[in-house]
Parts: C-alpha cells; structure tokens; sequence
C-alpha cells in the first residue's frame, strides 16, 4: 500500500515562494512517474507538474516557468518548488502518481498566496 505525506504549505505574500515536499512509502515509488495537483476552491483539481522516473518533467501553462518539480528516489520524495507566486495558486496541493491512483490520495497541504 502506498501512503503520500504532502508538507510544506502556508501563507505567502504575492510574488514569495515555497517548497513543498511529498515523501511516499511502498516500492512503487521509484518506478513511477508522480505528480503534483492542486484544487483551489470551487474548482476541480487540476495536475500541476509531473516528473517520470527518469527525471522528465512536464507543467501546466499555468505554472511553466515559476514551478520546478523534481524528486529524491533514494528518500522516496518529491518536491514542488514554487516562486512568483499569485493568488490564482492558492489551493491545497496534493501528490500522486500519473495518472493518479483514487487510492492514494493524502491530506494534502495548504497553500494560501494573499497580502
């Protein structure tokens, strides 16, 4: 079974930056491609950034170029370093595989971007 434990949320003022962190458990971690989500409030949750195994990343429009993904295999983790940020990102974050496992799902972590 795998557990996804996201951190590293909180209040930032337009134009800071976090990082958020996902540390994973279970043998499927390391072969995986993971991602980070987000849902804001009132909308469905969308994929953010994805990094397959090898390393390959991908990101949404709406974030290229202000979020690195990347990730850790030896710790299981993956990281989420976001900069730039606007009140359009505030949302809570979640990780999962891609495509994501319903299964999986973790308590994810609050990001809230406001002055």
């Amino acid at each position: 079974q795998v557990r996804l434990v996201e951190s590293g949320g909180g209040l930032v003022q337009p134009g800071g930056s976090l990082r958020l962190s996902c540390v994973g458990s279970g043998s499927i971690f390391s072969y995986s491609s993971m991602g980070w989500y987000r849902q804001a409030p009132g909308k469905q949750r969308e994929l953010v950034a994805t990094i397959t195994s090898f390393g390959s990343t991908n990101y949404a429009d709406s974030v290229k170029g202000r979020f690195t993904i990347s990730r850790d295999n030896a710790k299981n983790t993956v990281y989420l370093q976001m900069s730039s940020l606007n009140s359009e990102d505030t949302a809570v974050y979640y990780c999962n595989l891609v495509p994501s496992r319903s299964n999986y799902w973790g308590q994810g972590t609050q990001v809230t971007v406001s002055s």
